[in-house]
């Protein structure tokens, strides 16, 4: 969560002679923001090294008082004419419920790159719904699917996860694709470390870790616990 770079002076005629950036191929100092979906095969499963797109999967990752459940549904979402598979994140702190995310993926047959199209969110106070920040819908008020997961990660890529002006502008940066993560379920090799921001505030960062044929399996103080496909999802 890192907003767009400020000095427009020094790069605004990078970006006015930049075309679109082709998937998974932007480095350096840019952050890649276009994607040539119309080349994709969108599909609502499917899987790449680093996220599994099947339904009934599913990843738990506990700590720091706060326990993160991530499922793959057997449910789709329909988002700026694609046909999208929902995620469902449960979050609780201290044993309350948080937070409940429906995030919208589809991934390209042909590269295996997984795009976010949006999300509905729904945060809780004891037990009721209090808020919705952080809501946003690919072809909605301008907003455009972003890049979740690249089906070819290399070190120093750097694109958008979310392009939701003004509400969600998240953006990622591979940072090494040769990390060991040990957490309560096993010890990973060869996990890729993600270091992500936001447009929107550029003091927000975090790193996460993600494991070959798993997905993630680190997130700040969260480790993973359990992971596998469950039942009636």
């Amino acid at each position: 969560m890192i907003a767009r770079i400020s000095q427009y002076v020094l790069t605004a005629l990078t970006l006015a002679l930049s075309t679109a950036c082709t998937q998974g191929t932007a480095t350096g100092s840019q952050w890649q923001d276009r994607f040539d979906l119309a080349a994709c095969n969108l599909q609502t499963t499917g899987r790449n090294p680093y996220f599994i797109l099947e339904p009934g999967f599913q990843l738990v990752l506990e700590g720091g008082g706060v326990k993160l459940e991530i499922t793959v549904l057997d449910e789709t979402k329909r988002l700026d004419g694609v046909n999208t598979r929902v995620v469902e994140e449960r979050e609780w702190k201290n044993g309350k419920l948080y937070e409940v995310a429906r995030n919208y993926f589809a991934i390209c047959e042909q590269t295996k790159d997984v795009f976010y199209f949006g999300e509905d969110v729904d945060f809780y106070e004891d037990g009721k719904v209090v808020k919705h920040d952080g809501t946003w819908h690919a072809g909605v008020n301008g907003n455009r699917a972003g890049l979740m997961m690249p089906g070819t990660p290399k070190v120093n890529m750097k694109y958008y996860q979310e392009i939701a002006p003004g509400v969600a502008m998240d953006r990622a940066e591979i940072v090494s694709l040769d990390e060991t993560c040990k957490t309560p379920a096993d010890t990973f090799s060869k996990c890729m470390k993600v270091k992500e921001g936001s447009a929107i505030d550029l003091l927000a960062s975090e790193y996460k870790y993600h494991a070959p044929g798993i997905g993630l399996v680190g997130d700040e103080d969260l480790r993973l616990i359990k992971h596998g496909f469950i039942k009636g999802k």
